[in-house]
Formats: structure tokens, C-alpha cells, sequence
């Protein structure tokens, strides 16, 4: 047989948790044609002895709904071998949109997302207005990488009820109209839709994400529509304190209502209640066993934290009227001893900052006296000082004028459950909080760190994991495993060099406008296959665009 790409002598782990074996792969018209012991003639050959030859990696937990316009190639997912990306999470996206509606679907983005404003105005092309119409753009602009979308609920409340979706919830009549545009993009292809219910999730002039107002009746009513649609799936965040009563209770009623799997955001191992995350798994036994996987991190979730965007401290109400704030207004706020002291206590029972100031330290800093503290920690900055830390946390920044930065280690992995399929691993959140912190390199990281530096997952169970577990729970079923009439999309590395230092993230300019973000390179990852085509090889682009819009049922 004659092959369009031939890769030889390579280590398939093929993505079921099957033992690893040798073999060859033979890719004919974007598909797996044959694997085994294989000759013949082909127009691309890629020697892979001594590398591992995985299914390409599926991310169910992105935020690239906007870098699509201007990064075909999906940096920094694909990469690190991502050759899916599942995008539209968190209820929050682009589409639909009115042309006046734009500027409140890019605060969104900014405020829950961290998007730079002026990235969003350079960079969308808004070439859309109904959600089919943006997976049609989508497909017509070209991508490196393979895109699923989740219908978000935010724009589609936005699209019906205008300003009134950001106080209220839908009366019976709109929400049949926002069910019914919700159908209309499930007939396009999308893979479900999403949600928030999370307090902290605040958008559009630091007012809640217009989706955490929708009613139970209301969500019920859009689950109904997965049922009827016959497939799907559905992913809400619930925030990192876990399920409350509440929250438990709608999750199994969508579950009910949908007849569709639920993923909802999040399992988090908090370092100040080390148990915390072991009891929830208890307590979320029952809606697993009906469909629902919880998120969580196979990484350590290290994130850059600055006083001027303070996204990452959203979870807590005294910091909301700091959002779309001047700096003047600001730093009134930030000096005010009643703000403090409601911080403070909000700390006690809210998570989302365990107040570790040995967790957190000063990565980077403007004035030349304060040099010598980048690399410490605020405890012991504040030691020295002979100050609160908490004091000196909100008052160092307001000394170097805003210009200084922290970094924080603010949740670790829940370790317990790594290898668990009752979780589903994902939360890289590509493509946003673009300055602060980059976790679209969990692939590589969990490949190099847990399985081969620490041994904790065996190789087959890490790729299982990253594959076959998020494209069947979505729907995907011509991805993430390796095998005959499947399309081949493949990630080929090194697994003495795979990894990656989400850790450490680098800073480019490189955004629309010469916006900031932060990137993690990949290494050891030497060729990305999509769709049978080279998308990157030894972490070269190709020039290559092979990504498709994904549309289960179609």
C-alpha cells in the first residue's frame, strides 16, 4: 500500500490502557489505515524508534474561543501535543453576539477570563452573529488543531434578554427562545453547552457573569434539550469550595434532565483543608454513578497575581468593586483598613487563597531598592519589615507604582485521584488568564513528572487519561485512541525528555497589539500529527492548518 504518512518502529501506546507494543502506522486521507509490521511506499516517513506514538491529546478544558481569530496553530496547547481542543467552558464565549452587544462579550472575557481588552479589539475578527455562524468561521479561517465547541450561556442570555440577562433570571419566554437557539447549535454540531454558577464569576462592569442568573427552571429547560438532541454533554463550575447543597442538587437534576454527562469544575487539593478533597469525592459518589466527572488539575496550579488585574482573588467580595477601576480609584480601595479587615475575614470561611504568604513570592518589580526582593517570599519579606503580611501583600504593589508582580502556588494536585476515571483531567484553561499563567503544558508536565520522574501513573494509564477518557465523555469517537478508520491524530515523543515547567512560564509579547502572555515551550514532544499531517515537527510549524470544526451527529 502506498501511505500519505508512514511512521516507523515507534512504542504505540494506543490510548485504551492496552500494554504499550512496537509497531508501525500507516495513514491513508487523514485516517489510521493500518498498524503492525508495515511496508510499503509513503510520501512522508517519520522514524520513530525509541519514541512513544500516543493519540493525539484532547484538552476538555480550554478558553480559546477568541485566540482562534488570530492563532491558528492554538499556542500553547498544540505544542504539547494537544490536537483537540475542547473550547466554550465556563459559560463564558463570543457567540451569539449583536454588533451592539460586542463590548459586554469582551468585558466577559476580561473580566473572568484575565483577556487583555485591547487583544480582544485588535484581535476578533467578528466575522459571526449566531453560534453556527462562529463554528463556520471557524472552519473557514483554517486551524492547526481540531476545535469542539460548547455552546456558553452567557452570550445566549446576552443575545435574548439583553442587559436584563446580567440581573435576572429568563422569564418562561425567553427561555424557549434561548433554548431554541441553543438547539439550533447542537443541530451545527456543538458538543453541549456550559455553564457557571459560581458567585466569584463576575464579567461585563464587575457585575455577575450574566449565566450565574439563570434559574434552575431555566438550566433544566436547556438540559432538556441535550435529550432531545440525543447526545451531547454538559460542564458547569461550581467554584473551589465544593459542592454545596445546592449545587449538588442541580447537578443531578441536569443529569436527570439531559439524560447527558455532567462535568463540573472542581475537585482542588486546598493546602490550608488537606482532606478537603477526599471528602467531596464521598460526597460526589452518587452523581458519578449517574454520569458526572469531576475536574481537576494533574498539575500544581501556580498562577502570577497583580494588584491592578486581581482575577485570581474574584472568589472573594470585597475585591469585586476593584474590577474596570481606575488606578487612582484603586488604590483607594487597596488603602482602606475596612477593606482589609473584610478581606481578612472573608479568608477564614471562602477559599480560593489559603493566606500562605510563604506561597507566595515576588517574581518581578519595577523600582531598583526592590530588586533584591524578586525570588522571596511576602512572609518573610514581612519578617523582615516586622509587618502583617497581608498588609505588606496589598502594600508593596502600591509602592512600585503597580509594577510589582507575585507568584502563588494556589492549589496542588489531588493526587489520590489521578489515575481515578471517575475525575476527568483537564483545567489548562488555554488561551486564558494569558498573563498570569500558562497550564496548557499539563500533557507533557503529567508525562514527564508523574509518570516518568515520579512513577506514580504507568505510561498507558497517563496517555488513557489525556485521550480516550475526555473524547469519549464528550462525544468524540473517531478520536483519542489508535486505531484502524480513525482519524489520525497522533503525538509523538521522547519519553526520556517529554515535560514541560508550568512553573516557570515565560513571558512574549506576542498577542494582538504586542499584548503579554505567558507560555510554557514543550519538550521532548517531537512531532504533532493532525489529521494525518505534520502540524509540528520537533517543534517547527509546518505551515500546515489540518484542524477541523468536530460535529458529533453529523
Amino acid at each position: 500500500m502506498t501511505y500519505d504518512l508512514l511512521v516507523k518502529g515507534g512504542t504505540v501506546v494506543d490510548g485504551t490502557g492496552a500494554p504499550a507494543f512496537e509497531a508501525d502506522i500507516g495513514v491513508k486521507d487523514g485516517r489510521i489505515a493500518e498498524i503492525g509490521k508495515l511496508s510499503g511506499d509513503a510520501k512522508t516517513v517519520i522514524e520513530a524508534e525509541g519514541l512513544v506514538i500516543s493519540p493525539g491529546f484532547v484538552d476538555p478544558h480550554t478558553h480559546y474561543d477568541a485566540q482562534i481569530c488570530w492563532d491558528p496553530l492554538i499556542s500553547c496547547s498544540s505544542w504539547h501535543g494537544v490536537t483537540t481542543a475542547v473550547t466554550g467552558n465556563c459559560g463564558v464565549g463570543i457567540a451569539p453576539v449583536r454588533p451592539e452587544s460586542r463590548e459586554t462579550v469582551m468585558w466577559d472575557l476580561v473580566n473572568l477570563e484575565a483577556i487583555p481588552y485591547d487583544v480582544l479589539d485588535k484581535g476578533l475578527t467578528w466575522d459571526w452573529e449566531s453560534f453556527p455562524d462562529y463554528m463556520d468561521a471557524a472552519e473557514r479561517r483554517g486551524c492547526g488543531v481540531n476545535l469542539a465547541f460548547l455552546a456558553p450561556l452567557t452570550p445566549f442570555r446576552h443575545y435574548v434578554m439583553g442587559e436584563a440577562a446580567l440581573d435576572r433570571a429568563a422569564t418562561p419566554q425567553e427561555t424557549d427562545k434561548i433554548a431554541a437557539l441553543l438547539a439550533e447549535a447542537m443541530a451545527a454540531g456543538a458538543v453541549g453547552f456550559s455553564s457557571t454558577n459560581a458567585k466569584a464569576h463576575i464579567g461585563f462592569q464587575g457585575r455577575p457573569l450574566a449565566c450565574v442568573n439563570a434559574g434552575r427552571d431555566e438550566l433544566l429547560a436547556y438540559a432538556r434539550v441535550l435529550k432531545k438532541a440525543g447526545r451531547g454533554a454538559i460542564e458547569i463550575a461550581l467554584g473551589t469550595a465544593g459542592l454545596g447543597d445546592d449545587d449538588y442538587a442541580l447537578v443531578d437534576k441536569l443529569l436527570d434532565e439531559s439524560g447527558a454527562p455532567v462535568t463540573f469544575l472542581a475537585l482542588i487539593k486546598h493546602f490550608d483543608k488537606p482532606h478537603h478533597h477526599i471528602e467531596a469525592m464521598e460526597k460526589f459518589a452518587a452523581l458519578i454513578a449517574k454520569g458526572a466527572r469531576p475536574q481537576m488539575h494533574s498539575t500544581n496550579l501556580v498562577s502570577e497575581l497583580n494588584l491592578k488585574n486581581p482575577y485570581m482573588l474574584s472568589s472573594f467580595p470585597s475585591w469585586h468593586p476593584l474590577f474596570n477601576k481606575s488606578e487612582e480609584e484603586q488604590r483607594k480601595i487597596y488603602r482602606d483598613p475596612d477593606f482589609r479587615r473584610r478581606f481578612r475575614e472573608e479568608m477564614k470561611t471562602i477559599p480560593g487563597f489559603h493566606g500562605d504568604f510563604t506561597l507566595v513570592w515576588v517574581n518581578d518589580a519595577a523600582r531598583p531598592d526592590f530588586q533584591r526582593l524578586i525570588g522571596k517570599d511576602v512572609a518573610s519579606i514581612a519578617a523582615e519589615r516586622g509587618v502583617d503580611p497581608l498588609d505588606l501583600f496589598i502594600d508593596l504593589p502600591l509602592e512600585d507604582d503597580f509594577k510589582l508582580e507575585y507568584t502563588s502556588v494556589r492549589f496542588g494536585i489531588p493526587m489520590e485521584y489521578i489515575g481515578d476515571p471517575r475525575t476527568l483531567i483537564g483545567l489548562s484553561d488555554g488561551g486564558a488568564h494569558v498573563a498570569i499563567l500558562c497550564n496548557a503544558g499539563y500533557t507533557t508536565e503529567m508525562l514527564g513528572d508523574l509518570v516518568r520522574e515520579r512513577r506514580l501513573l504507568s505510561l498507558e494509564l497517563a496517555v488513557k487519561r489525556l485521550t480516550s477518557e475526555p473524547a469519549d465523555f464528550f462525544g468524540l469517537s473517531d478520536r483519542g485512541r489508535l486505531k484502524p478508520g480513525l482519524a489520525a491524530d497522533l503525538a509523538i515523543f521522547d519519553p526520556k525528555t517529554v515535560g514541560s515547567n508550568s512553573a516557570r512560564p515565560e513571558p512574549r509579547n506576542d498577542l494582538p497589539g504586542g499584548g503579554r502572555r505567558m507560555v510554557v515551550p514543550a519538550q521532548g514532544m517531537e512531532y504533532v500529527v493532525v489529521n494525518g499531517q505534520v502540524l509540528l515537527d520537533h517543534g517547527r510549524e509546518t505551515g500546515a492548518l489540518p484542524g477541523r470544526v468536530l460535529r458529533p451527529g453529523h
